[in-house]
Parts: structure tokens; C-alpha cells; sequence
């Protein structure tokens, strides 16, 4: 019985194989004899097609036995409508020539055009993102002694330590180097524009009220230096209510970072301060006499002055 059902199910194989015909066809214009890249043929009634190659040739698969009906297009071109039997008693490729159609000849010619923008680059709206609120107090917590912290967990930032003596580090922005990177403290460049490679360890985030980043070409409004992208840090400035906010940090590294800020404002005068103390020891976890932090002690003293003043209008 097993030997029954294995000899009926390859007689049923060998009927579908012998029910799926092949046809070769080389498509070539009926006036240049040039074979026609792309052209595509059809089996009427079904979604059964295929499209020229390079050399024109078309071969077209699973076609049932008998007579079938098969479309041949191309665009500019008059569609063909062939009838042939299957199985073929030729199987080699044969010629299909196809005429160029009238309305082909006379097809219209497309323009493409472009206009410039009355509206210059420095009014075209710049996409910014910003860093404020809780998530500026969360990373001052995390790391009060510089701002690497706050960028580093920033999308596409990535700040990279430059020196294994000072600690000092660079902001990547986008991949590109640290030094295409411009840093400005209230929009105006800190470091005399060197802020890229230089300092970043010295600003603090403790007086800082909000961070905005610029990625992309729209920061080259700030100069070559800010290729990759700009950090504008915001300075806190005095409030309706006195501020005043102490923060004491110690790491298992024997780090120690002491910082307050402080902001009034009076009638007409405003004063922040800001002060800060930031040690670190030279520290050797592996024991081998290298040191992976380096020993420093750093004192910051940032004391601003704000004239406050109402302009009347006229």
C-alpha cells in the first residue's frame, strides 16, 4: 500500500513538472533590430510576468499546457498580443519585435526647475534641543564638578577625554572631531573659541539654567569652528526669589567636589554668585603605580553683577 502511494504521488509530481512550460523571448525594436531593455511580458489572466534583461532576453516561467495568450509592452511602444501552444515544439528563444507607437514619438519633454528662497539662512528656522529643568539638577547631582556628565547622555554626543594627565576632555558631536565642536557660555564663545579641546572640565552645572544643542550644518551660522555643532549654555539669572543652593559631593575615587550659588534680586541690581571647590586625588585602582585620575585641586569664584531697568514705551 506504502509503494502505491509513493508511485501515484510521483506520477502526480511528474504531471505538475511536465504542466509548467518555460518560454525564452528576445525583445528588439521592429525598426533599429536594438534589443529592448526592460520590456515585460504578461500571461493574460493571471499576475504571471517578467522584464528584459540587458540583452533583451525575457524568460517567462510556470506556463500551463495549452493555448496561452501573452501580452508583450514597453513603454513608447505598441503593446503585441501573441497566442501559442504549449509545450513549445521549439524550446530555443525566439524574436518578438515591437513598433514604436505614434503617441510615443510625440511624447512630451519634462522641465525640471528650482527656485531660490527669498528667506536667507539666518531666518530659516534651526532645530534645537534643550537641557533644563530636572534633568539639569539630576546630572549636577550625578557629577557636580564639570558638565560631561550632562552631554554625554545626550543623542549623538559623545565626549571623549583628550588627556590622560589633566582629565580634560572634548565634546564629538555627529561623530566629527572635538575641535569642530564650538562651546559659548550666553552666546558668546568661552576659551577665545579654543573651547572644543580646552576647559571643559572648568565649567560647572551648578549656575547653569538650561543647555541648548545645535547639531547639524545649520550651527555653521556660528563660525568654522562649529561644524559638527554648538553647546550654548545658559547662565542662571536672579529670580522674583532669593536662591541659594549648597551641594557637598565625595567619590570612593577620593574625590571631592564643594560648590553653592547664590542669586537676589534687589530693585534696579541683581547678583549671582558662584563658588566652588573640586579635588581630586591621584588615584591607582589596579595597584600598578599609574594612575587612572589624575591629582588636582581647583578653586572657582564666578560672581555677576545684573542692572535691571524698564523702557517705557512711547
Amino acid at each position: 500500500m506504502k509503494k502505491f502511494i509513493v508511485l501515484l504521488t510521483a506520477l502526480l509530481y511528474s504531471c505538475v513538472a511536465y504542466g509548467q512550460n518555460t518560454l525564452k523571448i528576445i525583445i528588439k525594436d521592429a525598426k533599429t533590430q536594438q534589443p529592448i531593455i526592460g520590456a515585460t511580458a504578461l500571461l493574460s489572466g493571471t499576475t504571471n510576468g517578467a522584464s528584459a534583461d540587458t540583452s533583451g532576453l525575457l524568460i517567462l516561467n510556470k506556463i500551463p499546457n495549452g493555448k496561452q495568450i501573452i501580452q508583450f509592452r514597453y513603454i513608447g511602444y505598441e503593446s503585441r498580443v501573441d497566442t501559442l501552444m504549449f509545450p513549445l515544439a521549439d524550446t530555443s528563444p525566439c524574436i518578438v519585435l515591437l513598433n514604436v507607437s505614434e503617441e510615443g514619438e510625440e511624447l512630451n519633454s519634462v522641465t525640471v526647475s528650482s527656485t531660490r528662497s527669498s528667506r536667507t539662512i539666518a531666518n530659516t528656522p534651526t532645530r534645537i534641543e534643550v537641557i533644563s529643568g530636572e534633568e539639569l539638577d539630576e546630572k549636577a547631582n550625578m557629577k557636580p564638578g564639570d558638565i560631561r556628565m550632562m552631554l554625554a547622555e545626550s543623542t549623538g554626543i559623545q565626549t571623549q577625554q583628550t588627556s590622560a594627565t589633566s582629565n580634560n576632555s572634548s565634546i564629538r558631536i555627529q561623530g566629527l572631531d572635538g575641535k569642530y565642536t564650538q562651546i559659548i557660555r550666553d552666546g558668546f564663545p568661552i576659551y577665545s573659541g579654543f573651547s572644543g579641546g580646552l576647559g571643559l572640565l572648568q565649567i560647572a552645572p551648578l549656575d547653569l539654567k538650561q543647555v541648548e544643542v545645535i547639531k547639524g550644518s545649520s550651527s555653521t551660522l556660528y563660525g568654522g569652528g562649529a561644524i559638527a555643532g554648538l553647546v550654548n549654555l545658559i547662565s542662571k539669572t536672579p529670580g522674583n526669589k532669593r536662591e541659594l543652593n549648597l551641594m557637598l559631593n565625595g567619590t570612593s575615587a577620593r574625590g571631592l567636589d564643594v560648590s553653592g550659588f547664590y542669586s537676589e534680586k534687589f530693585k534696579k541690581i541683581g547678583a549671582t554668585v558662584y563658588a566652588a571647590y573640586n579635588h581630586g586625588s591621584a588615584y591607582d585602582p589596579a595597584g600598578i603605580d599609574l594612575t587612572a585620575i589624575p591629582k588636582f585641586n581647583r578653586f572657582t569664584l564666578n560672581p555677576k553683577l545684573f542692572f535691571i531697568w524698564m523702557i517705557k514705551p512711547h
